[in-house]
């Protein structure tokens, strides 16, 4: 069964490894894989044999074997037959192939063979290692990360009865105490948040895609698992079927219902299925739409846009990248596929999305078949526009498979790998500003560094806090980690500290390239008075013990502010006086604008004049080739008349002796005989 995700990211090259291993090959470029024909057939061993030379040593450039040896005629043969196939793409398929002929081979592996290669680096104790995949044990401790990133372990007493509000430490993530059965260790699996409860369905395990679900109550860290009843196969016909497992899929919050969109399945359809989960009654169905739904696909973005879902991207069945776009109106249920203008992103799958101001939708990342991408582009979703503005910052590295979540303005980024590594930061994108900055890493292969995990963001007593829970790293995790994010954001201090290029766009005026500057600098201008007045509220305290540095204080806000306001008239003047050159520049631009058509006009007619010439030119040769052939013909026949009468008169010559001779009394002829 093939892998979900379809980019070479982080899963393949670990994978691989640890799959050839086991298979039997050495790890030299000549390995014969000597195991393999007592594991599989004749055709899986030398195919599987070709993707292992392909993807450690590349094409085939060796000649065809010179002996006649059956063996090593047909070893070439399946090597030479894979032509320039990338190296990723060898991975990928020497792993598929191995799991459709021994589907248990990484079970079996994990205790001898995986686990070496793998050497995942978490600084945990021998409690914390006895976590089992089924979840049966599990560390009475939680690990915070602290500030150069390493993961420590801390006791805590009331953690299970808090919740939520058990999280004290913040921009650091932590792993909580978790009770109840675990969840079986997935990627690529739907994620969603209802009630201070985190719903986990689907994924992949093992290259199996999984059909379960579970809740992780984020009050109590208990796990449990929904019996789901019998799936319906639409909302009007109620018959029963069983549900698809699936993986690569998008599981949306929707009128207490959970939307799972999408996905990659064994026997996928032709069209994208929307399945709905009624939590009251807790049964599946297949939601009804109209209109002319999107291919069926995985690893694409879903994001909910007020009362519209709105899809771009993925991977289809047949492995093709796409860079779509449609919108699902859950209102009418009606499907609408989106012509927008500009240039999209390339085609892409396992990209992150985020709306911001219901109206802009952000994508960033994602993979292709032999790359990752760190791009960010914008969609204006009223005018149906694509830009790419530029960003600042910090910018992340390119990845795929990363997971976010938005706060407020701010984008939180996790996870993701870049065909080499995991991804350790943890990135934020202001999305009014366009500027990234990272909130923190973690260190080792951990959970976090991992692909296809999910990333949820739940609230407790106003403050809100993020979720992240599996992922693969070179083994698949079922862990829970939480991260509460501060109040204080150092991304916009520097924003207000630093003055914006006129190069940067915020997200706002994209599409807009005649922005109101004086608005801008009004912005700015506000801005520093904020940051003065909120410097000096730690000062209250000192003031009232102190009244003698009252009035210093205010002279002091005063010149400043007199100061502002100085240099607010300034660069007031300064964009009226930008104003007008840009309508001097406007009004000139369209006087040439006119004189270009002008001309444009005249340069028509010309060519229209030359072409009419032209054409009257070819028929003048016409004629004249007509007329040098009558002139010919007249020729002739002037000689054939020539001819003719020039015979006549040697006729009349010759006639002249004889009877009209007598008649005109010519003497007649002597008679030779006479003579």
């Amino acid at each position: 069964m093939a892998m979900a995700r379809a980019s070479s990211g982080l899963a393949y090259p670990e994978r691989f490894y640890a799959a050839a291993s086991y298979a039997g090959f050495d790890g030299s470029p000549n390995s014969s894989a000597k195991e393999l024909t007592s594991k599989f057939s004749n055709d899986s061993a030398l195919l599987l044999y070709a993707l292992y030379q392909q993807a450690t040593v590349g094409p085939c450039n060796v000649p065809k074997p010179s002996s006649w040896s059956p063996v090593e005629q047909s070893k070439w043969k399946s090597w030479q037959g894979l032509g320039n196939m990338a190296t990723t793409e060898a991975m990928r398929l020497f792993v598929k192939i191995l799991e459709e002929e021994d589907p248990g081979w990484y079970s079996r592996a994990s205790n001898s063979v995986a686990e070496p290669i793998v050497d995942v680096e978490m600084n945990h104790d021998s409690k914390t290692e006895a976590v089992k995949e089924n979840g049966n044990s599990f560390p009475e401790t939680k690990t915070i990360s602290t500030e150069n990133g390493n993961l420590m372990e801390t006791q805590d007493k009331d953690v299970v009865s808090e919740g939520l509000g058990s999280v004290v430490v913040y921009d650091q993530w932590i792993a909580p105490p978790i009770s109840g059965q675990r969840p079986k260790a997935r990627y690529e699996h739907g994620a969603a948040v209802v009630q201070d409860k985190m719903y986990i369905y689907g994924g992949n395990h093992n290259g199996r895609y999984l059909s379960d679900m579970h809740i992780l109550d984020l009050r109590s860290w208990a796990w449990s698992k929904i019996q789901a009843k019998a799936v319906a196969e639409s909302t009007e016909s109620p018959s029963p079927a069983l549900l698809t497992p699936c993986a690569g899929h998008s599981l949306i919050p929707w009128e207490n219902k959970l939307l799972s969109i999408a996905g990659h399945t064994k026997d996928p359809s032709e069209i994208i299925q929307v399945k709905v989960f009624d939590l009251q009654t807790c049964s599946w169905s297949t939601l009804k739409t109209y209109g002319k739904p999107p291919v069926s696909r995985g690893g694409q973005s879903v994001t909910l846009v007020g009362t519209s879902l709105v899809i771009f991207g993925g991977e289809d069945a047949k492995r093709s990248l796409l860079n779509d776009l449609h919108i699902l109106d859950l209102e009418t249920m009606t499907w609408d596929e989106i012509d927008a203008v500009g240039v999209p992103p390339s085609p892409r799958s396992d990209h992150a999305a985020a709306v911001h101001a219901e109206r802009y939708l952000l994508i960033f990342g994602g993979g292709s078949h032999a790359a990752c991408f760190n791009d960010l582009h914008v969609l204006d979703l009223q005018t149906m526009e694509w830009s790419r503005p530029t960003q600042q910052g910090e910018i992340p590295t390119p990845r795929a498979g990363h997971a976010g979540v938005t706060i407020g303005e701010n984008w939180f980024l996790v996870g993701g790998g870049d065909n080499k590594s995991g991804v350790s930061e943890t990135v934020v994108l202001n999305m009014s500003t366009l500027v990234w900055s990272v909130l923190t890493s973690v260190q080792g292969r951990v959970p976090l560094a991992s692909e296809g995990l999910s990333l949820v963001v739940s609230s407790y007593s106003g403050e809100d806090v993020i979720v992240a829970f599996g992922g693969y790293n070179g083994r698949y995790n079922n862990e829970v980690h939480v991260l509460k994010p501060s109040h204080k954001s150092t991304l916009s201090s520097k924003m207000i500290e630093t003055p914006v290029p006129d190069s940067v766009s915020a997200v706002q005026n994209n599409t807009n390239p005649t922005r109101d500057l004086e608005s801008e600098l009004e912005v700015g201008q506000e801005g520093k008075i904020r940051e003065i007045v909120v410097d000096n509220v730690d000062s209250e305290p000192l003031i009232s013990k102190h009244p003698e540095t009252t009035e210093h204080l205010i002279a002091t806000l005063k010149a400043e502010k007199e100061e502002l306001e100085s240099s607010l008239s300034k660069e007031k003047l300064q964009s009226i006086q930008l104003k007008q050159d840009l309508t001097e520049a406007e009004s000139q631009n369209t006087d040439l604008y006119k004189e270009l058509q002008s001309v444009r006009g005249q340069l028509a007619a010309e060519q229209s004049r030359c072409f009419k010439l032209e054409v009257d030119v070819a028929e003048l040769r016409q004629k004249l080739q007509t007329m040098e052939t009558l002139q010919k013909e007249l020729e002739l026949l002037q000689r054939q008349k020539a001819a003719s009468e020039q015979a006549a008169l040697n006729a009349k010559r010759q006639s002249s002796g004889g009877m009209w001779g007598w008649l005109a009394g010519a003497p007649p002829t002597q008679n030779a005989y006479d003579a």
